[in-house]
């Protein structure tokens, strides 16, 4: 799958199945933890994926902090061997995103655009995904910065530690 919306689409279809990233944020399948990354797996069907939590939250409007409700803040890396997901990146920002915004990914000064859909983002392409790991892999941190449906600007940061180690757990999990 290359295109966007290939992608988005066995992602909806998936999360209407209670599969995919519906169930990543919902499992207790957890297998390993590699610092501030842990790694998860379901088997029906097949599917490995590491997650985070951000470390800090920052959110604000014209300007001045403000206390908002979200809910989970999660970033994935996910491998499903049925559907040729292999590193497929994705973000849920426990809110709404502003339709037609993007979310920006900045790790180590290197910027990359995830595309949205409710409170879901993802990298437009495989070959993305591709450069987007291996980016957290060199990095120590991702910050991910988003606008809601209600104007509000959140900027979640993410640590790497233990990212490597929790990917490659994964990957090796759902290898076949």
């Amino acid at each position: 799958m290359n295109s966007f919306f290939a992608r988005m689409s066995v992602t909806m279809a998936m999360m209407a199945g209670a599969t995919g990233a519906f169930a990543q944020a919902e499992s207790t399948n957890r297998v390993a933890v590699e610092t501030a990354w842990a790694v998860f797996v379901e088997d029906d069907p097949k599917e490995c994926w590491s997650v985070s939590s951000p470390k800090q939250t920052v959110n604000s409007r014209d300007g001045r902090v403000v206390a908002v409700r979200r809910g989970d803040i999660l970033m994935f890396v996910s491998f499903r061997p049925g559907s040729g997901a292999r590193g497929e990146v994705s973000f849920t920002g426990g809110y709404p995103f502003a339709p037609g915004s993007t979310v920006n990914m900045d790790v180590g000064g290197t910027n990359f655009e995830l595309f949205v859909d409710g409170e879901w983002a993802w990298p437009a392409s495989d070959d993305e995904d591709a450069k987007i790991v291996a980016a957290l892999k060199r990095g120590s941190e991702a910050v991910l910065t988003a606008r809601s449906s209600r104007g509000t600007k959140t900027e979640d940061t993410f640590s790497l530690f233990g990212f490597t180690a929790a990917m490659e757990e994964a990957s090796k999990r759902c290898a076949n």
